[in-house]
């Protein structure tokens, strides 16, 4: 071998080696830029995850909120029972002797600026409950079973129960009667949750009140 085929081979060797060294760059930089979009997009999911988070726990924040709007109602309702009170509206109290007809878009905002409502104390997660109560029946200002200007007020009562053998029938001893007699009046509490991210809940409820 000639002084000059081993100048040639060795060049050769280097050549390959630096060819190498560019591909193996090439890889680590092809690398380094998968892992950087890899990180990227961890990042982002993990960003994306904890605002569906926050919100959905505002959400249940505000939706827990508005059983306490249906509660207030309740006991508003039953601290009238006895009285001739439920049968006239009170607008300081959000409360309706009559259904709406027809029936709003309570998603509205617009809805429940126009009606009285009553408004419970921002809670600790600054969540703002209001409630509307409204009687079933179809004349305001009238008692369950009376006239409006000679319109029948018709309102939505339970039936009372008694026990023991039922007159014309069949039924065994024991069973439950029904009779004409109504027990109490249903009321619908609808009320709405403001959180602080102005997630909103609105719920509903119907409620038996006796007389």
């Amino acid at each position: 071998m000639t002084p000059q085929d081993s100048n040639r081979r060795f060049t050769k060797v280097a050549s390959l080696r630096q060819q190498q060294k560019g591909m193996s760059l090439f890889i680590a930089l092809i690398v380094l830029v998968a892992m950087t979009l890899a990180g990227i997009a961890l990042v982002r999911s993990i960003d994306t995850t904890t605002v569906i988070s926050g919100n959905l726990a505002f959400r249940q924040s505000t939706l827990n909120a508005t059983d306490q709007g249906v509660n207030a109602a309740y006991l508003w309702l039953m601290s009238k029972v006895g009285t001739s009170s439920l049968n006239n509206s009170d607008s300081s109290a959000g409360y309706y002797s009559s259904k709406l007809d027809p029936e709003p878009d309570w998603k509205d905002t617009a809805t429940w600026s126009g009606l009285n409502t009553a408004t419970l104390a921002t809670d600790a997660a600054s969540n703002t409950t209001t409630y509307i109560i409204h009687r079933m029946c179809t004349q305001p200002n009238t008692a369950y079973n009376g006239n409006n200007g000679g319109v029948a007020n018709q309102c939505s009562t339970a039936v009372s129960t008694s026990s023991g053998v039922c007159p014309g029938g069949s039924q065994s001893i024991g069973n439950y009667c029904f009779d004409a007699t109504a027990s109490g009046v249903y009321y619908r509490v609808t009320a709405r949750t403001i959180g602080p991210r102005n997630s909103t809940s609105i719920v509903q409820a119907m409620l038996l009140i006796p007389f």
